[in-house]
């Protein structure tokens, strides 16, 4: 049988404040070790894995592009275990299941694999682009296999033309906390907020491939963390004391996400904020509390995280966070690195965003002014992969200070690519690396 995987739940924090100080911070640290398949296909966790291509006329610009999705498709479809269940849909203003037919998904082995791709060869580009539609289809097909590990691996190169931003979003509304979702934009024609939207509700990743030629081992790799997943469903458990009130809950690393709106009651001062699905793996979480301040000396049970399979009610590790109130100012003026750090990462995702906005719409010292405290940030937090990114979009004249100016001609591919890795952030460097 398959096992869940051992979660170990850290707390990094300054639990000291001043007199009558109300916030506490605290990141949250989880780590999940073991668990999966015991060396064995048949002991591995149940899944089923839907596989969605844009088939828009816009993939046929250049033919590469769609020849490109076809053999990245089959490289998804090889990496899949024995015995997932999986299915291929092809996106246009409808959704169409490609393989297998009729409706349903098969389970993979070799002779679903040889069909599967026999099908993908048939692809063709045409009509229009409805992710609404390609998501919802995928929700049906997943729906039948409840206690599996539900995942789903979407491709575009265009915007979301024939449907309104309403639409999807109802869309988005129905199907979420049913699957996970991985998005990826091809080329410079698709809408970074949108595939954000899409990766953020359905707790998966976004990413732009620049060229078709990348396509093939992306997909290979998303398909191997999909098979790499051990527990779905996870949430963080937040229980706070009377009085206090949750200000935010975020995911902070590997990549930024917020998850304060997501709560959902669990118990009398309790809620669950919904992680998605679990392999061995490591991340972080910014967790800001108020609470009603106590007497100098007191010390108080702030808040207590769980990391919880809620519908079986398992409990899978747990935390503490914090609070003493003091006089010493050498203690309740250090600010923890880690909190620090975190705080950090957020600003400057959000600076490149409303950077990169400033820029689109002409506002040259609103962007260079944003954009410079990005450089500045991704300097001092020793983000290199962010540096390097904005160096392609401003003239970096002084990096400690965030003096830059504009770049009057910007590669569109340069530009996206920053906007979104932009919520990509750093560990910091109190720990190694998971």
């Amino acid at each position: 049988m398959s096992t869940v995987p051992e979660f170990r739940v850290e707390v990094y924090q300054n639990e000291y404040l001043p007199a009558g100080a109300r916030e506490v911070n605290a990141i949250v640290t989880v780590t999940a070790t073991g668990g999966g398949t015991e060396g064995s296909a048949s002991a591995a966790p149940a899944a089923a894995v839907v596989i969605i291509v844009d088939t828009s006329g816009s993939m046929h610009v250049p033919p590469t592009k769609l020849s490109s999705a076809k053999a990245a498709t089959n490289a998804a479809i090889d990496t899949l275990r024995e015995g997932v269940r999986f299915a291929v849909v092809s996106g246009t203003e409808t959704a169409r299941l490609v393989y297998p037919r009729p409706g349903g998904m098969v389970q993979a082995n070799a002779r679903t694999r040889a069909e599967a791709k026999e099908a993908v060869g048939t692809l063709r580009a045409h009509g229009g682009t409805a992710i609404g539609q390609w998501l919802r289809l995928a929700d049906n097909l997943l729906a039948n296999h409840p206690d599996a590990l539900r995942h789903a691996i979407l491709l575009t190169d265009g915007q979301n033309m024939h449907e309104t931003p309403r639409q999807l979003a109802r869309v988005l509304r129905d199907v979420t906390g049913h699957f996970v979702c991985d998005c990826r934009g091809v080329g410079t024609d698709w809408q970074v907020a949108e595939l954000r939207q899409i990766a953020d509700t359905l707790l998966g990743t976004v990413d732009i491939i620049p060229e078709p030629a990348g396509l093939e081992a992306d997909f290979r790799a998303m398909a191997e963390r999909a098979m790499g997943k051990a527990v779905a469903d996870v949430a963080l458990r937040l229980w706070t004391p009377q009085g206090a009130t949750v200000k935010f809950v975020k995911q902070v690393e590997p990549a930024l996400a917020d998850l304060t709106h997501r709560r959902t009651e669990s118990a009398p001062r309790s809620g669950d904020y919904p992680t998605g699905s679990w392999g061995a793996e490591s991340r972080d979480y910014h967790v800001c509390i108020e609470v009603n301040p106590a007497n100098v000396g007191d010390r108080m049970l702030a808040g207590r995280v769980s990391m919880v399979v809620p519908g079986a009610e398992q409990v899978l590790g747990k935390g503490q966070i914090l609070a003493v109130w003091t006089e010493d100012e050498a203690l309740s003026t250090k600010i923890n690195p880690a909190v620090a750090h975190y705080t950090g990462q957020a600003e400057l995702a959000s600076a490149i965003q409303e950077g990169l906005e400033a820029r689109k719409a002409g506002d040259v010292e609103r962007a260079t002014a944003k954009l410079g405290r990005a450089v500045a940030l991704a300097t001092e937090s020793g983000h290199e992969d962010t540096a390097k990114l904005l160096a392609r979009v401003v003239d970096i004249e002084d990096p400690v200070t965030g003096t830059v100016r504009l770049r009057r001609a910007v590669d569109t591919v340069d530009e996206m690519t920053l906007d979104t890795r932009s919520t990509v952030t750093k560990r910091v460097g109190r720990k190694a690396e998971s």
